[in-house]
């Protein structure tokens, strides 16, 4: 056999089987994400407490909502390039880590004002976390299966934030918010042992930046023991870039996809960090009990799940452009329907399902989607800055809610209004979905 042979390392992903390897790094993946997902709910759940035990407006919680978001947004626009540059595994341990201690002191916090900062802290680490789990997963797919298992994946943050707020309603009145921000902050700790020992680097990420053939052998074997590597020199068609990541954002066509993306998630983090942070205390004020309220919102994370699932799998069948653009037109209507269904707690947990299948699952399409658009080399920038944008919409989501509440909005008109970006954003993915399709065929024409 020729000892110069080479080795494209995404084609042996592709034609290899799933293996054990990949479906645990999968696995380390979705419980980073799940974590995440435990800590956003959790905090819409512990307001009404935070509230009494320290009274405060509705208006008054939105700063903390808003900090925890504007960390999760800067610590995506630092992190995401940091990735690109010194690998996704680092910036991952760093990234958990942080985050864990910081909610674990947060439980210390003796005021608002003190909670606001640490909640801004915890969110630094949650900004590097999501975005390069979505980038080392996807690098560890087969092209074909890329978009349902990168949303399988991704369920974690869903089935995550489900039981953050089962938990949180249900631990509350026994241990406290304190105790719910104690959990927040071990979950994560006790996980980051196991990510060091388990978690490999990104093998793209390895080829890219020149680590040694051995190194790049040992990992490949993981995923295929049999494969005869000796001698092999590995390879990628993506080039590595020079200068600042997020500069090649608008490189090589890439722009206006870019700009689509951002736009998209921007209106769909919106959407779902006001449902997050507010749905608890919208419905607990008509009348319903807590308890009943965390049933009836765990339903939009049931229902991101679920939906997560199905769209991952018709993206890898049809154009996901237009998949998602369909998702999100319906997800409009299903917003619309919360606000008009109150009355009747079987119509509202319905509509709260149907709207977390089509505007969360969407979402976890959307990352999907953003880590196949964007070559190695930018894709850990790429995905990180989507997301940091998407979290310039979730600050200004989860402080809306609080405006339109203390404006006594009628239900209807205020969730009327929110489903509004769920209709630009079927626009402008269904848009970024042809220009994409338009890319493609022009480089295979080429």
């Amino acid at each position: 056999m020729d000892a110069k042979r080479t080795i494209d390392v995404q084609d042996f992903i592709d034609h290899h089987p799933f293996s054990a390897y990949q479906k645990a790094i999968l696995t380390l993946c979705f419980l980073i994400v799940a974590v995440d997902g435990f800590d956003t709910a959790a905090i819409g759940f512990i307001a009404p407490a935070l509230k009494a035990e320290w009274g405060l407006t509705p208006q008054a919680l939105g700063p903390l909502f808003g900090a925890g978001l504007g960390g999760l947004m800067l610590g995506a626009f630092i992190f995401g390039p940091l990735a690109d540059r010194y690998g996704r595994k680092a910036i991952l341990l760093f990234s958990v880590a942080f985050f864990g201690t910081a909610s674990l002191v947060s439980m210390y916090s003796a005021n608002l004002e003190q909670l606001v900062v640490l909640r801004f802290l915890t969110g630094l680490g949650l900004g590097g976390a999501m975005p390069n789990s979505i980038t080392l997963t996807s690098e560890y797919c087969p092209a074909a299966r890329r978009s349902s298992l990168v949303t399988l994946m991704f369920c974690g943050f869903t089935v995550g934030s489900a039981i953050g707020g089962l938990t949180a309603a249900q631990l509350v009145p026994a241990i406290g918010w304190r105790g719910i921000l104690l959990l927040g902050g071990v979950l994560p700790l006790a996980l980051v042992p196991v990510l060091w020992f388990v978690l490999p680097e990104s093998v793209r990420f390895q080829v890219l930046n020149g680590h040694a053939g051995e190194r790049i052998a040992r990992t490949l074997r993981r995923i295929a023991p049999g494969a005869d590597l000796q001698d092999a020199r590995f390879v990628l068609k993506d080039h590595k870039a020079k200068g600042f990541p997020a500069r090649h954002l608008f490189d090589e066509g890439l722009g206006r996809g870019t700009v689509l993306l951002w736009a998209t998630f921007f209106m769909t983090l919106l959407i779902i960090y006001l449902l997050s942070s507010w749905l608890p205390t919208v419905i607990s004020s008509t009348g319903m009990s807590l308890q009943m309220a965390s049933v009836v919102t765990a339903m939009f994370q049931i229902g991101g799940t679920v939906g997560a699932i199905l769209i991952g799998r018709f993206m890898d069948r049809n154009p996901p452009g237009t998949v998602l653009a369909i998702a999100y037109a319906l997800g409009a209507g299903c917003v619309a329907l919360i606000g008009v269904s109150h009355a009747n707690p079987w119509l509202l947990g319905l509509a709260v399902f149907c709207a977390g299948v089509t505007i969360s699952g969407s979402q976890v399409g959307a990352n999907a989607l953003a880590a196949a658009y964007y070559p190695t080399h930018v894709r850990a920038t790429g995905v990180s800055w989507a997301s940091a944008v998407g979290r310039i919409g979730s600050v200004l989501g989860s402080m809306s809610g609080g405006v339109m509440l203390a404006a006594g909005l009628p239900l209807s008109l205020m969730f009327a209004i929110v489903a509004v970006p769920a209709l630009l954003a079927a626009l402008t993915i269904f848009v970024m979905g042809r220009l994409e399709a338009q890319r493609e065929a022009a480089g295979a024409n080429a």
